[in-house]
């Protein structure tokens, strides 16, 4: 059975894990687990940018407010002050490492930005490479970690869960870490990796629900592996549904980028009226949960599918130079953006609970770290604002990786005398994916009709009755099957969506991304706090 050793294990490959990676290799040996390619992550899709107070006109206060205000202010305020005060230094380690953003005009000058706005932010403030900033960042990044002679990636290896006391046959919880077992997913091996500190950065958890912007990928496994290792995980049911994806069969809930209506689009009905005025004094740049509930909101009214965003007034070489990205895909599709209105709707997108770590990117289980949109830090509240999730992944992957570094280089990090290999002894392969495929497109079709933009108690219960079912039909058949990704994938799949429900039940308010018609109203007096969960000792 393999056997591998390292300071610095990352299970993730997306800018938090990246930047994890690149840092710790300054002080000791890294493994990188990425369960398919290491490009593929949510990072790679995003392309709005990154929020960073770079102008004259803008402040550190501005930037904070608007993030608190987004948040339904549920942030935690010291996590906010963090991030967006030390994003420039980290925008600039960027630079350095050679990615290139927008300029505003052709200089000489590397800080001289083409700053964007998007929903929720009160000055022009997001960093960009066009329309296509996440795949910029992954290329960039990928490069340099590919360039240290101390970093080892391992694609398509799935980290099956992470070692701890329990493993050996310690009683404490939530106790230490000590590395993961990981699945070699073409030899269909599992071998454990032991590791003085482990990160999890294994990005969200959109494909829990049946409409997402997320990769396949995007599964909550960091989040999933941790609970069930002891760890404490909170604000679950805070998910963010993007308001704008493209509305056509062959798109895949593609992307209609923010940045767009921070460039002057203008989300209308069928019969062309703007319809966002009425919801919210900033039209159709109002923040993220107030537009996806505005425009579910008119699609029940309507009986339409969809709406539609308007970008027709815009010059139309400035709108191509603009976002090249969204009009090629569009018009792949049959649509000419510049000429024709863009149909939309909401999909699942972000996750702004995860789990619970401190300023340092420290968990409950000791020298095990998490960052990235798997953490939650408390910066993003009951509602990320625009753009500020990889500002939140460069600040923490930076604190996080020191903290490590200090427990690495000083030895202070406890050694697990004898670790168990991988025991599946008694299982059998499966081949009948059929079964498999049918309990995920159940779950993520309950998820979407019950636990989606708008909750009701009756809805959530009716959910969480049908999540336990399942959730006890595929652990009895993970404890009897030989495992395979798509089994890990779904395992991890059903925990997340329980956590959301359960999540969702508790919070007897409306706030921010989660509302819910028996409770309509913010309660500040009683849940101006955040909902944290944590596996029972067994």
């Amino acid at each position: 059975m393999n056997d591998n050793h390292c300071d610095f294990l990352v299970i993730g490959s997306g800018i938090a894990g990246l930047c994890y990676a690149i840092h710790a290799a300054e002080f000791g040996s890294v493994i990188m687990i990425t369960k398919k390619q290491d490009s593929d992550s949510n990072t790679n899709y995003a392309q709005g940018g990154i929020a960073c107070v770079l102008s004259e006109n803008d402040s550190f206060e501005k930037h904070i407010e608007d993030t608190i205000t987004a948040g339904s202010e549920l942030c935690n305020p010291e996590s906010v002050r963090i991030v967006v005060e030390e994003g420039p230094a980290r925008l600039k380690e960027l630079l350095q490492w050679g990615v290139s953003f927008s300029k505003s005009r052709s200089t000489d000058n590397p800080y001289d930005f083409h700053l964007g706005k998007e929903g929720g932010h009160s000055e022009n403030r997001i960093v960009h490479a066009k329309d296509l900033t996440g795949k910029e960042l992954e290329d960039t990044l990928l490069r340099r970690v590919r360039s240290l002679n101390n970093v080892a990636i391992y694609e398509n290896h799935f980290a099956v869960e992470l070692i701890t006391d329990h493993h050996l046959k310690k009683e404490s919880l939530p106790g230490t870490c000590y590395g993961a077992y990981v699945l070699d997913c073409v030899e269909r091996s599992v071998f454990k990796v032991r590791a003085k500190t482990t990160c999890v950065s294994t990005g969200g958890a959109g494909r829990v629900y049946l409409h997402t912007t997320n990769p396949a990928i995007a599964t909550g496994d960091g989040v999933a592996m941790a609970y069930r290792a002891g760890a404490r995980v909170a604000n679950m049911e805070f998910i963010q549904f993007h308001p704008t994806t493209l509305y056509h069969p062959d798109a895949d809930s593609f992307l209609i980028s923010e940045a767009l209506r921070g460039y002057g689009a203008v989300l209308r009905d069928r019969s062309g009226n703007a319809f966002m005025d009425k919801y919210h004094k900033s039209g159709s740049l109002a923040p993220r949960d107030i537009v996806a509930r505005a425009i579910d909101n008119e699609m029940k009214i309507s009986g339409e599918p969809c709406v539609f965003l308007d970008i027709r007034d815009k010059p139309e070489q400035e709108t191509k130079q603009q976002f090249p990205n969204i009009f090629k895909r569009c018009l792949k599709h049959g649509i000419d953006i510049t000429k024709e209105l863009i149909p939309v709707v909401p999909a699942a997108h972000y996750i702004c609970g995860g789990i619970v770590v401190n300023h340092t990117g420290n968990t409950d289980i000791a020298n095990l770290y998490a960052c990235g949109e798997t953490a939650y830090t408390g910066v993003h509240g009951a509602n990320r604002l625009a753009s500020n999730s990889l500002l939140e992944a460069l600040v923490f992957s930076y604190r996080a990786v020191h903290d490590a570094a200090i427990k690495v280089t000083t030895n202070t990090v406890p050694k697990a005398c004898q670790i168990p290999d991988w025991d599946d002894s008694g299982t059998h392969d499966f081949e009948e994916w059929i079964l498999l495929s049918h309990n995920f497109n159940e779950i993520r079709s309950v998820m979407w009709d019950y636990v989606g933009i708008v909750r009701s108690d009756l809805r959530l219960h009716r959910a969480l009755r049908r999540i336990d079912l399942l959730e006890k039909e595929i652990e009895n058949f993970y404890k009897k099957t030989r495992i395979t990704p798509q089994l890990l994938e779904l395992r991890n799949i059903v925990t997340i969506s329980r956590l959301i429900i359960t999540s969702a039940l508790r919070r007897k308010e409306s706030r921010g991304l989660h509302y819910t018609t028996d409770h309509s109203k913010l309660n500040n007096r009683y849940w101006r706090k955040d909902t944290v969960l944590r596996k029972k000792s067994e």
